[in-house]
C-alpha cells in the first residue's frame, strides 16, 4: 500500500457517503413506493441493494473501460454526466406516469354509499368502488392492477439506477489508474462500493420507517398518486438542481 492509498480510501468512503446522502433519488423513491406498495423491510432492503449495486458496477464497468483504452478523464466525465441526465429523464417520466395512475386508481377505488329500497319497504345501504363494478369492500377481490404494479415498479427502479451514473467513481478510479496500481482501483472500488450501498440502505429503511409513522388515513387512497408525485421532483431535483 502507498503512502497515500489510507487518504485515497478515506477519500472513497467519504464521497460514497456524501453523494448518497445529498441525492434524495438514492433513497426518497424506494421510501415512497415501499410505503405507497406496503412491500416488506425484506422487500425493500432487497430492491434497494440490487438498484443500488447496478448503479455502482454500471460506473465501475464503464471507468474499467476508459481505464484499458486510455480514455481521457474529461470524456469519461461528460458521458457520466449525459447518462445522469438520461437518467434524470426516465425518474421524471417514471415519476409522472405513476402519479397519474396513482390518481386514476385512487378516484375508481374511493368508496361511496348507494341506499336501495326493496319491495317489502327495507332500505339497504350499499357500499362499493367502481374499480371492479359494485364489488363490495370486504369482498376481498385480487386487484389486477395493483398486481401489476408490483411486477413492474421494481424493474423500472432497477433500470433507472443502472442507467444513472455514480458520477464521483470514476475521478476516484482514475487516480490510483494513473499511478499504475491495480490494488489501488479494486480498493476504492470496494470502498465505495460499500459505502454508497449502507448508506442508501440505511436512508431508505430511516425514510420508510419514518413514512409509516405519520398520520396518513385520510390520504391512504392517494399514496400511489403522491408516490409518484416524490418520485418525479427526484428527477426534477438531479435534472435542474444538480443533486
Amino acid at each position: 500500500m502507498t503512502s497515500d492509498q489510507p487518504v485515497l480510501l478515506l477519500t472513497a468512503a467519504s464521497v460514497g457517503f456524501l453523494h448518497t446522502l445529498l441525492g434524495p433519488d438514492h433513497y426518497l423513491p424506494f421510501a415512497v413506493m415501499a410505503r405507497a406498495g406496503r412491500w416488506s423491510r425484506a422487500k425493500t432492503t432487497a430492491l434497494t441493494l440490487a438498484c443500488g449495486l447496478g448503479h455502482v458496477l454500471s460506473s465501475v464497468v464503464l471507468g474499467a473501460a476508459g481505464i484499458a483504452f486510455g480514455v481521457v478523464l474529461t470524456r469519461m466525465v461528460g458521458l457520466e454526466t449525459f447518462r445522469d441526465r438520461i437518467a434524470s429523464w426516465f425518474l421524471i417520466a417514471f415519476g409522472l406516469v405513476y402519479f397519474a395512475w396513482g390518481v386514476q386508481r385512487a378516484l375508481r377505488r374511493r368508496p361511496h354509499t348507494h341506499l336501495h329500497a326493496h319491495a317489502h319497504g327495507t332500505v339497504h345501504a350499499h357500499t362499493h368502488i367502481h374499480e371492479n363494478e359494485h364489488v363490495h369492500l370486504h369482498s376481498a377481490e385480487p386487484d389486477s392492477h395493483a398486481s401489476s404494479e408490483a411486477r413492474l415498479t421494481p424493474w423500472i427502479l432497477f433500470t433507472v439506477f443502472v442507467t444513472g451514473p455514480c458520477k464521483p467513481l470514476i475521478p476516484l478510479l482514475m487516480y490510483p489508474a494513473a499511478q499504475q496500481s491495480f490494488f489501488g482501483v479494486v480498493w476504492v472500488t470496494v470502498v465505495f462500493g460499500l459505502a454508497t450501498l449502507a448508506t442508501m440502505l440505511l436512508a431508505v429503511l430511516a425514510c420508510a420507517a419514518g413514512l409509516e409513522r405519520l398520520p396518513f388515513k385520510h390520504f391512504e387512497h392517494y399514496s400511489h398518486a403522491l408516490a409518484g408525485a416524490a418520485v418525479a421532483l427526484c428527477g426534477l431535483a438531479i435534472r435542474y438542481l444538480g443533486l
